[in-house]
């Protein structure tokens, strides 16, 4: 059985004719439909396509905060806190200035 043959023996469509075979209206649906689903898929990657906050920025936003919170949260960036600032951590020492706890944090453990 050839090709032809086989078509030739297929039931008639039950769509309307203006439905066999597409037009621009149909293409310009589709293309509005894609455009759309493609702004969707944008929207929901957008929190993992983000720029990511690098260390020494993370740092820098702790500068409000009282010394002990600070060098917690120091810690926390880190994964550990420096040598360095632990004797401030523990109360061992006055904590230093904030310049000296930034260049401390990140030059790191």
């Amino acid at each position: 059985m050839t090709p032809a043959e086989l078509v030739a023996q297929l039931a008639p469509s039950r769509l309307p004719p203006t439905m066999q075979a597409p037009g621009w209206p149909e293409y310009l649906a589709l293309f509005g439909l894609g455009l759309l689903a493609g702004l969707v898929l944008a929207w929901l990657l957008s929190p993992l396509l983000g720029r990511r906050v690098s260390r020494a920025e993370r740092i820098r936003r702790t500068r409000g905060l009282p010394a002990g919170e600070r060098l917690l949260a120091i810690a926390r960036i880190c994964g550990g806190l420096p040598a360095a600032l632990r004797p401030a951590a523990y109360g061992a020492a006055p904590p230093p200035p904030d310049a000296e706890i930034e260049r401390i944090a990140r030059r790191g453990r």
